[in-house]
C-alpha cells in the first residue's frame, strides 16, 4: 500500500471474494455461480450491432430493465432500482438509510458485504448471533433501532426465515428500514416481494448472478415502495449514474422475460441440492436445510480446511471459512450432476485415507 493511503481506508477489512483461479481447469463449486449459460434470448439480445453501440452511455434510468423486472413481480417502474449487481445496491442502501445515530443489525454469520459496507461508511454496526442451530430469529432484532439487513436465504447456511416473522419485524417499528437480501430465494425460498405493497420500510434486494445465470453480467435489482427506491436513486446518482452497462441491460430483460427458462434452470439446480445433500449424509456428512444453490456441511472425518485444501488439490473448489462457529464447514454450490458426482468422487477419495 501506498503512503498516502487515508487512516481511515487501512482501517477497513476488505471483503474477500470467493476464488477465481486462471491458471488450472477447476470444477468450480466455491462461488455460487449457475452452471448453466445464460438463457438463450440473452444470447440473441446480445448482437453485433448492440455492441457496436458501447460508445454510446447506457441509459442511466435502466427504463427497459427496470420494467421488464416490474412486470415480473407485478409492480410498477417507480418500485425498482437496478445497479452493477445487488452489492451495489446493498451499498446505495447502507449509504442512503444509515448514517450518524443509525447503524445496521445483521446476524455474525451472514453474507460478509454487510459488515464491509459498514466500516466503508464508518456506521455503527451491531452483529447479532445466529441460534445454535444456526437459525435466525427476528425476535433478537425487534428492539434495533437502526436498519435491519437480513440475508434471506442465509448465506453461507443456506437457511431462511419464515415470511411472517419478517412480517412482525416490519410492523413492530414502522420507523426502520428492513433490507432483506433475497441473492438466492429462487432456489426454494418464500419471497418477501409480495409485501413490498403493504410495508413501505421493506426494501427487497435480488440479484441475476444465481438463478439467470448472469454472474459474470452484474445485474442486482431492488424493489421497494417508490419513496424507497427515489432515496436509493438519490445515492446513485450522486456516486454513479450510468451504473449498468448498455449490453448488461439488455442481456438482464431477456433473462427476466425467459421465464420458462429460469424456472427449468432453477428445478433442476433443486433436484442437484437433493441429490448433493443425500449423497453427503450418506457420507457421515451433517448438512444444514438449505434453499439456496448451495449446502453447507461439514463432516466428522476430515476438518473443513482440510476437505478444502485436499479437494482444490483434486481441482475441485469449494468454500472454506477460517472463522469461529464455522470452521469445520464447507460451502458447496450446486452444479450439473456431473459435477457434484465429482465432488463425491473427491471426498471418497480423501475420506478413505482418514
Amino acid at each position: 500500500m501506498s503512503r498516502f493511503l487515508s487512516p481511515e481506508a487501512l482501517g477497513l477489512d476488505p471483503y474477500t471474494p470467493g476464488e477465481q483461479p486462471r491458471d488450472q481447469q477447476y470444477i468450480k463449486l466455491n462461488t455460487n455461480e449457475s452452471p448453466f449459460p445464460p438463457s438463450p434470448k440473452v444470447l440473441e439480445a446480445l448482437s453485433r450491432a448492440e455492441a457496436e453501440k458501447l460508445c454510446l452511455y447506457s441509459d442511466p434510468t435502466c427504463a427497459a430493465l427496470n420494467a421488464a423486472i416490474a412486470r415480473r413481480y407485478g409492480l410498477g417502474p417507480e418500485n425498482v432500482v437496478s445497479g452493477n449487481g445487488s452489492d451495489e445496491i446493498l451499498a446505495f442502501a447502507f449509504r442512503a438509510f444509515c448514517g450518524t445515530g443509525r447503524g445496521a443489525a445483521f446476524a455474525d454469520i451472514t453474507y460478509g458485504f454487510y459488515e464491509a459496507q459498514a466500516a466503508l461508511f464508518g456506521l455503527e454496526a451491531r452483529r447479532v448471533p445466529l441460534r445454535e442451530d444456526f437459525s435466525l430469529c427476528t425476535d433478537d432484532y425487534m428492539d434495533f433501532p437502526g436498519t435491519v439487513v437480513i440475508a434471506n436465504p442465509n448465506a453461507p447456511t443456506g437457511m431462511t426465515v419464515p415470511v411472517d416473522h419478517i412480517r412482525r419485524l416490519l410492523e413492530k417499528d414502522p420507523d426502520r428500514v428492513v433490507v432483506v437480501d433475497e441473492a438466492y430465494v429462487d432456489f426454494g425460498a418464500e419471497s418477501c416481494v409480495p409485501l413490498v405493497r403493504e410495508y413501505e420500510n421493506l426494501l427487497v434486494t435480488q440479484t441475476m448472478s444465481k438463478s439467470r445465470s448472469l454472474a459474470g453480467g452484474r445485474v442486482g435489482f431492488a424493489l421497494g415502495s417508490g419513496a424507497l427506491i427515489a432515496d436509493l436513486n438519490r445515492v446513485k446518482y450522486s456516486f454513479n449514474p450510468y451504473n449498468v452497462n448498455r449490453l448488461s441491460l439488455l442481456a438482464g430483460a431477456a433473462a427476466m422475460e425467459d421465464e420458462g427458462y429460469f424456472r427449468s434452470c432453477c428445478r433442476a439446480v433443486r433436484e442437484n441440492r437433493a441429490w448433493t445433500a443425500e449423497a453427503l449424509e450418506k457420507r457421515g456428512f451433517t448438512v444444514l436445510p438449505s434453499s439456496a444453490n448451495f449446502v453447507f456441511a461439514k463432516s466428522d472425518r476430515i476438518p473443513g480446511g482440510e476437505l478444502y485444501r485436499g479437494l482444490k488439490a483434486g481441482g475441485v473448489l469449494v468454500r472454506w471459512f477460517d472463522k469461529d462457529r464455522i470452521r469445520d464447514f464447507v460451502r458447496i454450490t450446486i452444479g450439473s450432476r456431473e459435477q457434484m458426482e465429482a465432488l463425491m468422487k473427491g471426498i471418497d477419495s480423501l475420506t478413505a485415507k482418514t
